[in-house]
Parts: C-alpha cells; sequence; structure tokens
C-alpha cells in the first residue's frame, strides 16, 4: 500500500523545460567532431549531408514514439516504466541497470572529461583533467540536488550558450571563407556507396541519441500529456536543423577531402576563418557544450533509479525524497559517484565502445513496446497524439535501432561482451530483491 506520508516528487516543468532537456540530451560534442567521421566513410557532399538527414528522420520518428508512450503513460521514470509494463519488471530492471553501470555514467564520464581537457586548455592549466572531470560532476550533481527547478534552470542556460556556439559555426561555415586546397589532397574515387553510408549511420545515430532522456522527468512536469510531446517534437526538429546546418558548415568551408582529414573539424573552420583565436572561441563552446551534456545527465536518469527502487528491485535508499527540495537525492548522488569513479579511472574508453549497442538495443525494445499498448488499446477511442503512419514507422525505427545493435557487435565483439557480461550480472542479481515487497505505485 502507497504510503501517504511520502513526499510526492514536484511538478515544475513546462514545455520550455521540456524542450531544452531533450535537445541537451542529443547535443554533446559529437556533433563538433562527427561530421569528419562521416566524411571518412561517404565521400560526396550529398551523401555527408543525406547520412544526417537519414538519422535525423530516424531520431524524429522516435520523438513520435516516445512522445505517444508519453501520453499513454506519464510515469516516473518515463522508459523504464514503458518497459516494465509492456513486458515484464525483469527488462525494466536490466534497463536502470546498465543505465547506471554503463550507458548514463560511461557517457557522462567521457562527456566529463572531454570538458575536463579543454577547460585545461582553455585556461592553460596543468592539473589532470580527470580531477577538473570529477569536480565538474560533484558541482552539478550538488546543484541538482537543491532541486528540479535549479537542476532545470542551470541545463536552460547552458543549452542556450551551447545553441550561440552552434549557430557561430553556422554562421561562419555558411557565409565565411571556403579553404583552397593547397596541399592538393585528393579525394577518393569512390563515393562510398551504401556500405560507406550503413557505417556512417552509426556515429550519426549515436550524436542523435538522448532525446528519450526527457521521459525520465514526466512525473516532474505540469502537464506532461501535453509538453512532453510537444517538447519532443520542437526539440528533435531543431537538432535536426542544428545537425545539417553544422555539417553543411563544415563541408562547404573544409571540402569533404580535408573534413575527412581532421579530429577537430569545428576548430578547423574557426581556425581558417578567425585564426586562432576563432580556435579558442569554439574551444570554450565545445566545453560548455559538454558540460551542459552532463547537466542534463545529472537532472534527468536519477529519475530511473528512484523508479527502480520504489519498484522494490533496488536499493530502498535509493527511493528516498528530499522533503526540502522534492528531488531523489540519494539516487542523484549514487550516480555522480559512478560517474566520478570512472572518471578519475581513466576507465571509460571501452565502455564508449559498447554503448551504443546497449542503448539502441533497449531503443528497439521501447519502440515494440508501443506496439504492444496499441494491440492492448485497440478498443478505445480516446483522442491522443499518435505516431504518424504505424505501425510502419515504428517498426522501421525500431529494426533501424537493432540493425545498428547488431552492427556495433560485429565492430567490437570484446567490448560488446563486456556489455552483455553487465546484462547477464543484472539477470543473475535482480532475483535478490524481488524477494521484498511489491511495486511501490508511482
Amino acid at each position: 500500500m502507497k504510503n501517504t506520508d511520502e513526499v510526492p516528487l514536484a511538478r515544475r516543468l513546462g514545455l520550455f523545460d521540456a524542450t531544452m532537456i531533450v535537445m541537451g540530451g542529443i547535443i554533446g560534442a559529437g556533433i563538433f567532431v562527427n561530421p569528419a567521421v562521416v566524411a571518412r566513410n561517404v565521400h560526396t557532399p550529398l551523401l555527408v549531408l543525406g547520412a544526417w538527414l537519414i538519422g535525423g528522420m530516424i531520431a524524429l520518428i522516435g520523438a513520435f514514439v516516445y512522445a505517444e508512450l508519453a501520453a499513454l503513460r506519464p510515469r516516473v521514470g518515463g522508459q523504464y516504466a514503458y518497459l516494465r509494463d509492456a513486458y515484464h519488471p525483469i527488462v525494466a530492471f536490466l534497463y536502470g541497470w546498465t543505465l547506471l553501470l554503463v550507458v548514463q555514467t560511461g557517457g557522462m564520464a567521457g562527456a566529463a572529461i572531454i570538458f575536463g581537457r579543454y577547460f585545461c586548455e582553455l585556461f592553460g592549466l596543468s592539473i589532470s583533467e580527470q580531477v577538473v572531470a570529477t569536480l565538474a560532476l560533484a558541482v552539478l550533481t550538488a546543484i541538482n540536488c537543491l532541486g528540479v527547478r535549479a537542476g532545470s534552470n542551470v541545463q536552460s542556460a547552458l543549452m542556450l550558450i551551447k545553441l550561440v556556439a552552434i549557430a557561430l559555426l553556422i554562421g561562419v561555415g555558411c557565409f565565411g571563407p571556403v579553404k583552397t586546397n593547397p596541399a592538393g589532397v585528393e579525394s577518393p574515387v569512390d563515393s562510398g556507396g551504401f556500405a560507406g553510408l550503413a557505417r556512417a549511420m552509426a556515429p550519426v545515430l549515436f550524436a542523435y541519441g538522448g532525446w528519450q532522456t526527457a521521459s525520465f522527468v514526466s512525473g516532474e512536469m505540469r502537464d506532461p500529456r501535453r509538453d512532453l510531446p510537444r517538447g519532443l517534437h520542437i526539440g528533435v526538429i531543431g537538432v535536426i536543423i542544428c545537425y545539417v546546418l553544422v555539417s553543411y558548415s563544415c563541408v562547404r568551408v573544409l571540402g569533404v577531402a580535408n573534413l575527412a582529414r581532421t579530429n577537430v573539424p569545428a576548430s578547423e573552420v574557426m581556425r581558417y576563418a578567425f585564426g586562432e583565436r576563432g580556435a579558442q572561441v569554439i574551444a570554450a563552446g565545445i566545453a560548455i557544450s559538454t558540460l551542459g551534456f552532463l547537466s542534463q545527465s545529472i537532472l534527468t536518469a536519477p529519475r530511473v533509479y528512484y523508479a527502480m527502487a520504489r519498484d522494490g528491485v533496488f536499493f530502498k535508499v535509493v527511493g528516498h525524497i528530499a522533503p526540502r527540495s522534492r528531488v531523489p537525492t540519494v539516487a542523484i548522488v549514487l550516480q555522480g559517484l559512478c560517474a566520478a569513479i570512472i572518471a578519475l579511472t581513466g576507465k571509460y574508453d571501452q565502455i564508449l565502445n559498447y554503448v551504443v549497442a546497449i542503448d539502441v538495443l533497449f531503443f528497439g525494445l521501447t519502440g515494440a513496446s508501443l506496439l504492444i499498448f496499441r494491440a492492448r488499446l485497440q478498443k478505445e477511442t480516446e483522442e491522443r497524439l499518435r505516431v504518424p503512419w504505424h505501425p510502419i514507422t515504428t517498426s522501421v525505427f525500431v529494426l533501424a535501432c537493432w540493425a545498428i545493435s547488431i552492427s556495433t557487435v560485429a565492430q567490437f565483439p570484446r567490448n560488446a561482451g563486456i556489455g552483455v557480461g553487465i546484462l547477464a550480472a543484472g539477470a543473475l542479481i535482480y532475483p535478490l530483491w524481488r524477494r521484498s515487497p511489491s511495486p511501490g505505485e508511482d
């Protein structure tokens, strides 16, 4: 039975917050470097831009899927709750388990290290980038413990600064000078074709990932049935526009051949236009971008661990809500601690290799859950947001996600094996928690 004395989560977020959370969850450091990765796999401007458009369409379908799920089930924990209700509690548990130990904290540690690296370069500091990363994690964790409004305000501010940096890069790339080819860099004879486009989709979809984390805070939105779907659509469409324009800017200024040769395309574009000062400006933008991604991760994902604890499949204390701030402080601190450990040890490289395989596996399962919910509710006539051209579009999303997962396993079998091992460990541990109490209610 639900304890009536429990402190509920505070519903303080609106449409603007939802949109900023969606965009902040997607836009990280990847868009500043991944155009070069794409250009190494496909060798014409049309295919480079086409890869980002195709990835954007897949992400948009995913946003429609998650928006309908949010309208159907505006529950605390978002994706975790969808998997629990569609399949079995163990599927939801394994999602939360890998989110905490692999996907979310591994991504956070990687973003924190990138922030530490650029921060040290910008200010000429000689301290370890791991130390800076840990301090950034600690500060943002503390801010989010103050309340969802404090965390959301910081997230929104960082997102706006990030968009300014992207706008600057787009402006320079679209209207600035075009780089010549003094070194005589030759473009590959072949275009890369379908095989190259398939390989390019991995970094593209990785860069587009993250929209789903907005669903984690649906229990803290004033009107989740209205604001979360709108925030998902506005946010994903905004990101598609940003990504395609950034990619076009890099191709226009550098050319596909020069773009493929660099590891820092954004810095190259700005350096060509404004010299080293321009490169420093965009480096600051990249640092803020990674910090914004970090803030969004700390704001959203702990609600999954909170929901797991409420269901009796995780440590009970993780379900604690602070009476004053009305946020799951223990869950927030736990996530920050795990990410800090990974950042300090520096063992995040392997994790980042198999994050994609595990993450998109659960994307596909979540998309398939909509097929299940639709079948259960087929006799209902309630007016609600629906995925256009369902079930075709939903099935395309599911199959695309699973194809990327299989492709990643094929390319990185050793690292993917570590992810599978963590999944298997979660399946063995799950029964230990299921011996205690019946699931709590949202």
